[in-house]
């Protein structure tokens, strides 16, 4: 028996043409388990037709092989196992015990991604199938079929022919939901729906239950049907098959049969359909819609597309279509190889006339058809169907820029998104401030200052409220790069906009910019414009223009810093630690030891600790030719003013 079915069962393995055969078979008993049998010599007929009784020799060495096989599979030694199988297979009529059978095939599937074990696991189960097949546990079936979505798939269908044929019936729902993945993954349909037709055979014949399909099988057995085969004969056969075996349809099922009956062109079945469905009361029909369009669109029927979509959305209760993007992909699709641009922009803009201003949108018409064109790389087919709708007339949704606008971001084609966004706010378009944000983010990340500053403008004219986020990017992005000069001129603009939370900290990142740029005369006039607005300068203001002027070796401008912070005193501004530093620093190297010492007195109250070696050190490396007696001559006080700082530097021990 071995021999006549092994070699039948390889092709089950192999996608690649058959060839002729060798003179002889190929057995299962050789080492490998396709390996060729030698050829044997002609015994006499009589002596081949005998049977030999099993004698107790026999029965031992069974035994031991069973024993040896248990052992092997314990220690997950295969080769063992599987030798001990062929050699009990070879020598006895009888198979090993049921636990031995299944544990040998689970173990043969249990190793992942090795086809040599799951043809020895396949001719096995075809073995006891053939032999026994009470022996045979459902689970060890099922585990088999699992590890067959590896493989290319004929052997499952194999199997499972094989146990109808030998009427080993096991419920449907161990092998039938597995098959159907199978099927769907190597494209063997026409195997599954055969084993599915043989199997709704005997259920009803037989009056097995237990083989009756699902829904979901019966379904997928009308999807290969409908949109592979494409076959109205075989849609009829499974609508058969559930109507004798009391399978209730659901909207799938009416769903394959309207792609079908639409490719065919069988306008009075799609009728006799709609009325069913109807009936059903199904809450959804989303997916009955969607595959009657994608018939249509199979068909170049365009004329029944734009109909049955505007027709949905006369029935869509101002709620909207809600189909998936595969939908809007084939009707794009369908209209480019049977139609043209204008065909889409006239469907579109009747969509926007039944559409209801309170659908979100996503769920527009023209969102879906201009979202397809941009996922599929068709960027500007998607801005001439903008185009034609200009030229035909009529009001443009929000929905047909939207998908647009985001796919100039995602390329940064900032100057392009920037004009339809203009495009948009002189329509009276409300663009959301998501939108806004992630342009103007993309905008300045791409360095196009220009773009960010007119879209920021549009924002404002749009009258939206929030304005925090872009601002705080744009101003980001040109202290990032460098670019003082434009934050002044911006923050100059908005100023007066109560939606922009502008705080003395901009007006410092601005100085800071221009004073680490050595722009000192801007950072002055932009303080003077700050305080004119009636913005108070911070300690953080005169850190900078402190440090600025000391880089640039302009000491007196650090003495007109220190006066300015005296005035701000009396108006609240307190020293810190880091603007004391900064002034007695430059101070010190100014040579202006009287405001020095006013610095030092005024940290001294505030309880602001200096590190005296810093200026000691500063001291000593600007002044340190500088003599007392020189500066008697010129002026007491700057003469009392240096001995001071020499006394509290710690200069004169």
């Amino acid at each position: 028996m071995w021999r006549r079915r092994v070699f039948s069962l390889l092709r089950y393995f192999s996608s690649e043409p058959e060839t002729p055969s060798p003179p002889s078979v190929y057995s299962f008993l050789q080492p490998s388990i396709f390996a060729v049998r030698k050829p044997q010599s002609k015994q006499p007929s009589d002596t081949h037709n005998q049977i030999p009784k099993p004698t107790s020799i026999d029965n031992q060495h069974n035994l031991n092989h069973e024993s040896t096989l248990q052992l092997s599979l314990q220690e997950n030694n295969t080769d063992e196992a599987w030798k001990c199988f062929k050699s009990l297979s070879s020598s006895s009529s009888s198979l090993p015990s049921k636990p031995l059978v299944n544990s040998l095939i689970s173990h043969l599937c249990s190793v992942r991604n090795d086809t040599h074990n799951l043809k020895r696991a396949f001719a096995t189960l075809m073995y006891v199938l053939d032999t026994n097949p009470d022996v045979l546990d459902h689970k060890t079936v099922e585990t088999f079929l699992i590890s067959m979505k590896v493989t290319n798939g004929a052997p499952a269908f194999a199997l499972v022919k094989s146990m109808l044929k030998n009427r080993y019936f096991i419920p449907f729902s161990i092998w039938g939901n597995s098959l159907v993945e199978i099927s769907r993954k190597t494209g063997r349909f026409c195997d599954f729906f055969e084993v599915f037709t043989e199997n709704c055979r005997i259920a009803k014949e037989e009056k097995l239950d237990t083989l009756k399909p699902d829904l979901s099988a019966c379904n997928a057995a009308l999807e290969g049907c409908c949109h592979e085969l494409e076959s109205v004969t075989d849609a009829n056969k499974v609508l058969d098959i559930m109507s004798l075996l009391g399978v209730r349809p659901d909207e799938t099922t009416f769903s394959y049969l309207a792609y079908l009956y639409a490719t065919k062109g069988l306008d009075n079945k799609i009728t006799e359909l709609q009325d069913l469905v109807s009936k059903f009361n199904f809450p959804d029909k989303t997916m009955f819609i969607s595959n009657l369009i994608s018939g249509y669109v199979k068909s170049g029927d365009l004329e029944s597309v734009s109909t049955t979509i505007l027709q949905s959305l006369k029935d869509s209760d101002q709620k909207g279509l809600n189909f998936l993007e595969e939908t809007y992909v084939k009707i794009v699709k369908g209209y480019l190889d049977h139609g043209t641009i204008k065909d889409l922009a006239r469907l579109i803009l009747e969509a926007q006339k039944q559409e209801s201003t309170t659908i979100t949108v996503e769920k527009t018409i023209g969102y879906g058809i201009i979202n397809a064109c941009v996922n599929l790389g068709l960027l500007e087919k998607a801005h001439n169907i903008l185009d034609e709708m200009n030229i035909i007339g009529g009001s443009i949704g929000l929905g047909v820029y939207i998908s647009i606008l985001k796919a100039y971001t995602k390329e940064q084609r900032t100057a392009e998104a920037s004009q339809m966004v203009s495009e948009m706010c002189s329509l009276g378009l409300d663009i959301d401030v998501t939108i806004f944000d992630a342009l103007i983010d993309t905008c300045m990340s791409s360095q196009d200052f220009e773009s960010a500053f007119s879209l920021f403008r549009d924002m404002r004219e749009a009258r939206i409220h929030d304005l925090t986020g872009s601002y705080l990017t744009i101003m980001t992005g040109l202290t990032e790069n460098h670019r003082p000069e434009l934050m002044a001129a911006f923050l100059d603009e908005v100023v007066d906009d109560p939606r922009v939370k502008i705080g003395t900290h901009d007006w410092n990142s601005i100085i800071h910019a221009f004073c680490k740029a050595g722009r000192l005369e801007d950072a002055r006039r932009t303080l003077r414009r700050m305080v004119f607005l009636q913005f108070e300068p911070s300690e953080q203001t005169y850190v900078s223009l402190v440090n600025g002027y000391m880089n640039a070796g302009n000491y007196f401008s650090v003495l007109m810093m220190w006066n300015d912070v005296k005035k701000r005193g009396e108006k609240g501004l307190k020293l810190d630690h880091g603007l004391v530093d900064c002034l007695l620093y430059g101070l010190v190297k100014g040579g202006f030891f009287d405001a020095v010492m006013e610095v030092v007195e005024r940290s001294q109250e505030m309880k602001i600790f200096v590190d005296k070696w810093r200026y000691k050190q500063a001291f000593m490396e600007t002044h340190k030719k500088l003599k007392v007696s020189k500066l008697r001559k010129r002026s007491v006080k700057k003469m009392e003013a240096l001995i001071a700082f020499k006394n509290w530097a710690g200069l004169n021990t």
